[in-house]
């Protein structure tokens, strides 16, 4: 296990840093249970708890401290002739006797057509209906909405709401400064880069044909990155799940131009790193032993 730090000294109970934990990936795997309600899948995150750390990173904390915290929400529409087929459907699916429920259901909806068509909108819509099968069998592309507002000026009311649609992951970006002050700061910035590197490298499996001749490519190391108030973590900045370094990018003409000290370490040296949860945060992420503001 090796340990970087920069900048080089020694960390007090009143700094405030980053601490990047290197951890080894674990995957989740998937349970099986009786019925798709009993299974529990497990997550990376689960997978990861208690588990031994391979490096550790020491960064300042950066000039930009920032979280965004998202979810998927959309549009959806449901007329109300869809939603009677979608009533009318379930009704088929479940039932015992499915061929005497569809026919029971097809006696129902002829008879509800029949009391929509005798209204003034009922016609313009059982007759729209009609034309757009008549004007397609001849090779048009007509739908029915298109042509009841063509004859009409009136839509079929669509219900419109918005809806949760799913769960987004997280993204964090973060840029840093080095510049080495001597040769201890130089080598502990050369190891620190290194070491991300490889971390972030997927492996190769190995097999029958030696090392790398495997058929898998294993996933790289993953990430647990904690904002620290000396031993402890941060009382009021937020918390992050384990991550993956998606992205690693490192100048070292930080200045613009090429310039070297006599060891050839770069003068200055941007390190730009992209990072993204492992797994969504959820309601159930925030107990009563989470530290500062959450996730």
């Amino acid at each position: 296990m090796s340990i970087y730090r920069y900048p080089l000294r020694k960390l007090g109970d009143s700094d405030d840093f980053l601490e990047i934990k290197i951890l080894e990936y674990k995957a989740p795997g998937v349970t099986t249970g009786s019925s798709i309600t009993g299974i529990s899948q497990k997550t990376s995150s689960d997978s990861l708890k208690g588990s031994t750390p391979k490096d550790f990173i020491y960064l300042p904390v950066p000039q930009s401290i920032e979280d965004t915290n998202a979810v998927d929400w959309g549009d959806d529409s449901l007329n109300s002739i869809a939603a009677y087929g979608l009533a009318a459907s379930k009704n088929v699916i479940g039932s015992a006797d499915g061929v005497q429920t569809l026919g029971n259901e097809i006696i129902n909806a002829i008879g509800a057509a029949g009391d929509v068509v005798i209204s003034g909108n009922g016609q313009d819509l059982g007759t729209s209906f009609f034309a757009s099968q008549a004007v397609n069998a001849l090779g048009a592309n007509v739908s029915l909405e298109g042509l009841i507002s063509r004859a009409t000026g009136k839509v079929l009311n669509p219900n419109m709401e918005l809806l949760f649609k799913g769960v987004k992951l997280r993204s964090f970006n973060f840029s840093y400064d080095l510049v080495a002050r001597d040769r201890d700061e130089a080598a502990q910035i050369k190891g620190m880069i290194t070491t991300l590197k490889k971390a972030m490298a997927p492996r190769k499996s190995s097999g029958s044909g030696g090392a790398g001749g495997g058929l898998f490519v294993s996933a790289p190391n993953v990430f647990q990155l904690t904002y620290k108030k000396g031993s402890q973590n941060h009382p009021f900045l937020h918390t992050f799940k384990p991550t993956a370094l998606l992205n690693m990018s490192v100048d070292y003409t930080g200045s613009g131009t090429y310039a070297t000290y006599s060891d050839a370490t770069p003068v200055h040296i941007k390190l730009t790193m992209a990072f993204q949860e492992l797994n969504p945060v959820y309601y159930e992420d925030y107990t009563d032993d989470l530290a500062g503001v959450g996730y």
